[in-house]
């Protein structure tokens, strides 16, 4: 592939900068300069720690040994997330990654289980998945490599959670070492082309001018270039997403990592426990209209499960999307192109997503094809709007009158899309996945029956099974998969065995 574009400029560090720095350096192998221009004055955001088994991918394509990533980001495994009084206060269901019990032929496993549950015979929907036993029963291991995927054990997904700080620092020496160079500096100044608009060089502090063909704008919140500069537009979803602002604080960890991550519904929001080696990052998501700063400042620290080790930091944010993701010469990665809240970890996600984005549409002998920005920015708001969906609904099913933040999401109105996936699945059980978009049938029937969205009826096909075989094919189910997780080690113990940080990596 010929690229006239030889000189990258990111513009920005953390994890987003690092991401974009890493994946650039390897796929264009020296074809093209990369720069990094970020200032050690700005801290970056560094909310994300819990992940999305996408990830494996993109650690894959940088030729990363798992191990040793692992190790020097003072990481653990996720088997999914434990959503905790969503439903109702008490409920507790665990969204899990990987397969769910059996399907036969075009007949998903949970069409037998919902028979099943209308015929008295089918327990709780977690006891047919091996990653939400395990994650219960605080076990795990990948899928060994000489089973097949129709056996239990060779279903397992997984995902990470890590100290994000250490993954941009991770990521910083493995891009420095093929060759990206990183500038410190502030930017004072963006420089336009006056017949295209597009930008030409960013001005830092110093007097320097960094000059580029292609700029990533990895900002953060305040989009220097793609709305500072370009003024690209932002369209926000607050009336779905009534959440603006987060406090983060690690504590003390008390107790063996879980190997999934947790999110507690609270009376103005949600509140996340994740756990890594060396501390557990906790945080509390809500909506500044039902709950003030230093009231949910006290809250999150009396819920804490240890000590805290630094106040709380706090974060404003607006949910949304730049009405462009990719202007003129300047792609926008992470919180610079839009925020999703933490919710279901899907940011380093969308990260990773607009890194592939542009890597398969990258412009070539350096002309700034409109056409491969549309179809970009096409394909990223429908990833984008498909996200969104699925976090609403989290919001949306609810029995919660607790309190006014959930009587207002409990009868909010909500996308026509999300409404007609819901309608769908509550007459028969049955989802269809849109193309591409990131959540698939297991996530959403995980969630929907985890949060009382049950299905009046079923597929008829199941009906093929005669009535009699149904309990033993459901026991079947469940009992194989028990059997294959009382074979797992303990988190703890394989972290122990495989990749434990050194104590002074902390």
């Amino acid at each position: 592939m010929s690229h006239a574009i030889t000189n990258i400029v990111v513009v920005g560090g953390g994890t987003a900068g690092w991401m974009a720095a890493s994946a650039l350096s390897r796929v264009l192998n020296r074809q093209a300069t990369v720069r990094l221009v970020e200032s050690d004055e700005i801290g970056i955001v560094g909310v994300g720690e819990a992940t999305v088994p996408h990830i494996k991918a993109f650690n894959n394509l940088l030729g990363i040994n798992e191990a040793d990533f692992v190790a020097r980001t003072q990481g653990t495994f996720k088997l999914g997330i434990q959503f905790r009084d969503w439903g109702s206060l008490g409920d507790s269901y665990i969204h899990g990654f990987g397969v769910m019990g059996h399907d036969i032929g075009l007949t998903p496993f949970h069409q037998y289980w919902l028979k099943g549950r209308l015929a008295g015979c089918a327990t709780d929907l977690i006891d047919y998945s091996v990653n939400t036993v395990a994650a219960i029963r605080g076990k795990f291991m990948p899928a060994p490599v000489d089973v097949p995927a129709s056996n239990p054990l060779g279903g397992i997904a997984y995902a990470y959670h890590f100290d994000a700080a250490l993954y941009a620092r991770y990521l910083r020496a493995y891009s420095e070492a093929r060759g990206v160079r990183r500038t410190e500096g502030r930017i004072r100044d963006v420089e336009l082309d006056p017949a295209t608009g597009h930008v030409r060089a960013v001005l830092l502090d110093d007097g320097e001018r960094v000059e580029g063909d292609l700029f990533i704008d990895c900002s953060g919140f305040r989009g220097l270039l793609i709305e500072g500069a370009l003024k690209t537009g932002y369209e926000e979803w607050t009336r779905w997403l009534p959440c603006d602002r987060a406090l983060a604080v690690p504590c003390e960890r008390v107790e063996a990592p879980t190997p999934y991550t947790r999110c507690t519904a609270r009376e103005a929001g949600w509140q996340w426990r994740i756990p890594l080696q060396h501390r557990t990052g906790n945080g509390y998501v809500y909506s500044s209209q039902y709950i003030g700063d230093d009231a949910a400042t006290a809250k999150l620290l009396a819920r804490l499960d240890g000590k805290a080790l630094a106040d709380p930091r706090p974060l404003r944010f607006v949910t949304g999307m730049r009405k462009k993701s990719w202007n003129r010469n300047v792609v926008a990665l992470g919180l610079a192109s839009g925020f999703m809240e933490p919710l279901e970890s899907t940011s380093i996600h969308m990260i990773q997503a607009g890194i592939s984005k542009l890597l398969q549409l990258f412009p070539s002998n350096g002309v700034m094809d409109p056409v491969l920005a549309d179809r970009f920015n096409e394909q990223t708001r429908f990833e984008c709007e498909r996200i969104r969906d699925f976090l609403v609904l989290h919001y949306k099913a609810t029995t919660r009158d607790d309190s006014p933040f959930w009587n207002h999401c409990r009868t909010m109105e909500i996308p026509d899309s999300l409404q007609a996936n819901i309608d769908l699945f509550r007459h028969s059980g049955r989802f269809f996945r849109n193309g591409e978009e990131m959540f698939g049938a297991v996530s959403w029937i995980q969630v929907m029956i985890g949060q009382g969205i049950m299905p009046t009826g079923y597929n008829p096909l199941v009906d093929q099974m005669p009535d009699d075989d149904l309990p033993k094919f459901l026991n079947s189910v469940r009992e194989i998969v028990s059997k294959n997780v009382d074979l797992m080690p303990t988190h703890q113990q394989f972290i122990d065995r495989e990749c434990r940080a050194a104590a002074e990596a902390v």
